[in-house]
């Protein structure tokens, strides 16, 4: 599945509606490079009347079923489409974040077709992957870690080149 199709969409009816959420997850991850699969698209996104109200008119939108909330004590919100397995989870909380506020200020904008999604930084990711603790998060963690340091030494090399004067 190219996931690139379905961000784009996403992407349009997030800008559409205003609503402000951080891509998660490996799906953020493979987006930055990581060689990674998910069967979902998660995002964090602050749980406001609002916010509920854009994700009911989301799921309008896009032809998805709203599974409010999947299960009470986890505060997320399944946005399922039957006819091609779309399912958009989206988040009050990840384990080892503070708050969206702060996820928020560390993801960066990413292009998606002519819109812009928001996408948690990898050490974000590495972060909420190791405080949740499961198994299947454990297992891609070396993987992550090593695109990571990729990452940071592309950074790193950025920061070192001189300035071209024209």
């Amino acid at each position: 599945m190219d996931a690139g199709i379905y961000l784009q969409e996403i992407a349009e009816q997030f800008a559409k509606l205003s609503l402000e959420a951080v891509l998660i997850g490996n799906a953020a991850a493979a987006i930055q490079g990581a060689p990674v699969t998910t069967i979902d698209i998660d995002f964090l996104f602050r749980k406001t009347p609002s916010n509920i109200a854009k994700l009911k008119k989301l799921a309008k939108a896009l032809d998805l079923v709203v599974f409010n909330p999947l299960y009470p004590a986890s505060q997320m919100f399944r946005l399922m489409r039957e006819s091609d397995s779309l399912q958009l989870d989206f988040c009050v909380r990840i384990s080892g974040i503070r708050n969206y506020e702060s996820l928020r200020s560390r993801a960066t904008p990413v292009q998606f077709g002519d819109k812009k999604l928001l996408v948690a930084s990898m050490a974000d990711i590495i972060k909420s992957k190791r405080a949740a603790g499961r198994p299947k998060d454990f297992a891609t963690l070396i993987t992550l870690e090593e695109v990571y340091a990729k990452i940071q030494a592309r950074e790193k090399a950025k920061t070192l080149e001189p300035e071209k004067t024209i």
